[in-house]
């Protein structure tokens, strides 16, 4: 799916890789700019300070554990850090790999920072190195491992060991989920079918569950956290629909005023592994990405939640997700499923777990894109209650709490669902005359 990139390359290729990475750095350069609109650069320098040296497991919002401008800069930092891990491992920039960099993004607002993240992805790096495999091929490991990143953190500030034992445990931890995410996470690609796009965040969370097992074992209490901003509906909202506005309007010129490619990417499940930019080209899937954006915004608004560092991290997931397997179409049923089990057990649907829930639920989106609106819907009323009750296996070291129950929804829901599907492909082509389209879709689920 990663494709290394070609020292050969044509001018026109390497223009169009300059290009997203342009674009990329510059949503890095706009988040650290914004920050000093909301504050001074001591205040910033200081947050930062803060948000390396503290714990981050869910719930640490950077915005409310230091201040809007620092959490703000944390993912500038954390963008443009995996802007450098993508030109190092010498790969192109892709719809995985944007769904990789936004969602690191999105995740620098709770969790996520240079001292946590960086040991995993030299671990999954270490393992490329070790078995001999191109680097560009751990290149997804490296980024979306970095879901564990609260496990060093916790490690080395939260369990009361003397420094530097406790940073050097961290470290070291960090280091071997690196080094197990790549393995581990090709194998369960199969456990899923690739229906919970969040494939690496399942992988996290049994790895994060073993971590946590061993360290109660051993007597040492895991503590969850529930620091969270409120108040910034206003200035985000502004934020959030200028930049969506914008990436739609670039969407478009790039697109030549024109939606093309939107209908092919709308029309397709999303199951993994499915790379927008190659299915309808880099225009039309900034268009879907700023359609999600405003989607995702605005149903937070219509909830009447708070924009917080969690939620903000939902939103960028999402929006990252825009180019490798969501779209408008296959997310909406899986945030009223959501939204509606949120109704019928009496859950606040205006809280952060469950808004966020909604939002990274949508990792479900493949089966709503698969076999219809209705199993998407079942799809994420299941998922919301998993997802409420899996967090204490693995403490919170896991960011992606969503694609641990996600992965466990899909592998209960697609045998089922499969099932159904080839019965009904079956029927139809006993009816006869048999349609060859039946015929392919019977061999393929077979």
């Amino acid at each position: 799916m990663i494709q290394k990139r070609q020292p050969t390359m044509s001018g026109a290729e390497e223009l169009y890789e300059r290009l997203k990475f342009g674009l990329l750095a510059g949503f890095a350069l706009l988040m650290g700019g914004v920050a000093f609109l909301f504050n001074s650069p001591r205040e910033i320098y200081e947050g930062n300070l803060t948000i390396l040296a503290s714990p981050a497991n869910l719930f640490t919002d950077y915005m409310a554990l230091t201040n809007v401008g620092a959490a703000l800069f944390n993912v500038a930092l954390m963008t443009l850090q995996a802007l450098w891990i993508v030109r190092m491992a010498d790969a192109k920039i892709n719809g995985p790999v944007i769904a990789g960099i936004l969602t690191i993004a999105g995740f620098a607002f709770f969790g996520k920072n240079l001292f946590n993240s960086m040991p995993i992805s030299i671990g999954a790096f270490t393992y490329a190195r070790v078995t001999k495999v191109p680097m560009h091929k751990s290149l997804l490991a490296a980024l979306f491992g970095t879901a564990l990143a609260p496990l060093v953190s916790e490690l080395s500030f939260s369990l009361g060991i003397g420094q530097p034992y406790g940073v050097l445990l961290g470290l070291g931890a960090g280091f071997i989920s690196g080094f197990l995410i790549p393995p581990l996470a090709h194998h369960f690609v199969t456990f899923t079918r690739g229906f919970s796009l969040y494939n690496v965040g399942f992988t996290c969370g049994i790895i994060g569950t073993v971590f946590i097992s061993l360290m109660r074992n051993f007597g040492f209490e895991i503590k969850t956290a529930n620091i969270l901003a409120s108040g910034y509906n206003g200035p985000f909202s502004v934020m959030l629909y200028s930049l969506f506005s914008g990436m739609f309007l670039i969407g478009l010129w790039l697109n030549g005023w024109s939606f093309k490619g939107l209908k092919r990417i709308m029309r397709h499940s999303g199951q993994l592994s499915t790379d927008y930019l190659e299915l309808g080209g880099l225009g039309a899937t900034l268009i879907n990405m700023s359609l999600l954006g405003f989607l995702s915004t605005t149903y937070i608004l219509l909830m009447g939640g708070e924009i917080n560092g969690p939620v903000l991290g939902g939103i960028f997931t999402v929006i990252g997700f825009g180019a490798f397997g969501k779209n408008v179409k296959n997310v909406l049923p899986i945030l009223i499923g959501v939204t509606l089990m949120g109704r019928l057990n009496y859950q606040d649907n205006q809280s952060t777990i469950v808004l966020i829930s909604a939002l990274f639920g949508t990792t479900l989106a493949p089966l709503a894109g698969r076999y219809g609106n209705i199993a998407g819907i079942i799809a994420g009323a299941m998922h919301l209650t998993l997802v409420m009750n899996i967090g204490y296996l693995h403490g919170g070291v896991n960011l992606y709490n969503n694609g641990f129950s996600g992965g466990l929804v899909a592998s209960i829901l697609v045998p089922i669902l499969e099932a159904f599907h080839l019965h009904r492909a079956n029927q139809r082509a006993l009816r006869g005359p048999v349609d060859p389209a039946d015929e392919v879709e019977v061999e393929n689920l077979k």
